[in-house]
């Protein structure tokens, strides 16, 4: 699960606008190339899109860019939503289809 700005800004417990400023990005260009004194967010498709930092990037930026000792981060799932149920649906009926083909073979 991807952390968006906000939740960045708890973890490191620095502003939005730092968040901000730390982020591997420019307003030119989409998806710089990796920068190891910068804050990295993972790559997106449009401009338009939300900034989205994985976990581990951002406890590496803390502890090696902000040098700070102990960072804990907590990524909770978000609430069940339609597309989950239908992918959860559509992974079922792909299993069955396994199990019956498998089943034909022998």
């Amino acid at each position: 699960m991807l952390m968006d700005v906000e939740a960045v800004q708890k973890a490191l417990g620095r502003s939005r606008a730092s968040v901000y400023r730390y982020a591997n990005t420019d307003p030119y260009r989409l998806n710089l190339p990796y920068d190891p004194k910068r804050l990295n967010p993972e790559i997106r498709q449009h401009d338009q899109e939300p900034l989205l930092f994985h976990p581990t990037e951002v406890s590496r930026f803390a502890r090696d860019v902000l040098k700070i000792d102990q960072v804990t981060i907590v990524v909770q799932e978000g609430p069940e939503t339609q597309t989950h149920e239908l992918l959860r649906a559509i992974l079922a009926e792909l299993q069955a289809l396994r199990q019956d083909l498998q089943n034909r073979l022998g």
